[in-house]
């Protein structure tokens, strides 16, 4: 047996989710079991829970964890036994993640984690950490180009800018207040634009002698795409985003994208092509073999209290990475 957690139907955290005990999951062909030593929870396991249509009787959440194998099926390499790891879309288009003690899954998702990166940290590479090294991919070579980020100081905000200035670019991140301006000052963000109060094409056009920056890596596409009309993007400029708040229908000025050859590059992490999951991940163990990222881990919680790790997400708490310690 082990401990899980998970829910039934969708709802509020503290309804839905379930702690208890279910059977032990078994290695099939090709997989490997994970003794699970944390859980990252992101946001789209928040909305996962709150509205997205079960697609079994229940529901492990979370696609992000750490731990160490203790278990192979046929086909696998045995040496992988006491393997340190890390998932990757531990519960992507499947009903079991990795809110519990063991995950079954392809041995492919389950990715060697150096020592010097700890298990709470593993949690953070799934989805915040490669989703900001595919944005930075996605923009091309960046050496001496200006780069915005926004929300430089959330979970992927704070990797991408990393990233950027180790590519050699000029990073100008979005931040609400002084604290998270403070944040990303520290992964390298070189000035801040508080949105809030201020116009950021305007602020963007001022630093960039009103050019534009060659770049931007967006987490908000419904606001953000209403800037490129104001000239927030230079000429040839390339903007890649991995999501919005307003995930419907949304109106944008044609006209001086066309005239200015404007790129955009739109990404799902969990669905970037077999090429591109190669190449970040070979990226992402160089990157932790070198010790070359910052890692922000905010809130830790026990399994037990799962539905307050979720409401903490839920409510944009804290700043950095919840992880759940199983």
């Amino acid at each position: 047996m082990m401990r899980a957690a998970w829910y039934t139907q969708n709802g509020p955290a503290k309804d839905t989710l379930i702690v208890g005990e279910m059977e032990k999951p078994t290695p099939g062909p090709g997989e490997v079991r994970v003794q699970l030593k944390t859980s990252g929870v992101n946001p789209s396991d928040v909305k996962s829970r709150i509205a997205r249509p079960l697609n079994a009787p229940y529901i492990i959440p979370h696609s992000d964890g750490a731990g160490v194998i203790d278990a192979v099926g046929s086909g696998v390499d045995q040496g992988r036994i006491g393997e340190r790891v890390w998932i990757w879309n531990g519960q992507w288009v499947r009903p079991l993640g990795t809110a519990c003690e063991f995950i079954v899954l392809d041995e492919h998702q389950a990715t060697r984690l150096p020592e010097s990166t700890s298990f709470a940290e593993g949690a953070c590479l799934g989805i915040p950490a490669l989703t900001a090294l595919q944005a930075v991919n996605l923009c091309g070579d960046l050496k001496g180009k200006t780069v915005l980020v926004t929300g430089a100081a959330s979970s992927v905000g704070h990797y991408a800018a990393q990233l950027c200035v180790q590519a050699g670019a000029r990073v100008i991140g979005t931040v609400g207040n002084q604290e998270k301006a403070a944040h990303a000052k520290g992964a390298g963000v070189s000035e801040c634009i508080f949105y809030k109060t201020e116009s950021v094409p305007d602020r963007i056009k001022s630093m960039t002698n009103g050019r534009g920056v060659d770049a931007v890596i967006d987490m908000d596409f419904s606001s953000s795409s209403q800037w490129l009309a104001q000239g927030a993007l230079a000429p040839h400029g390339i903007f890649a985003c991995y999501g919005s708040n307003i995930p419907g229908d949304i109106t944008i000025n044609f006209r001086p994208l066309l005239f200015q050859s404007i790129t955009f590059k739109f990404f799902l992490i969990y669905d970037i092509t077999p090429g591109d999951r190669i190449r970040t991940l070979a990226q992402m163990t160089q990157l932790l073999e070198n010790q070359k990222l910052k890692h922000t881990v905010a809130k830790t919680f026990s399994l037990p209290d799962i539905a307050q790790a979720h409401l903490a997400v839920e409510e944009g708490r804290f700043m950095g990475n919840v992880v759940i310690e199983i």
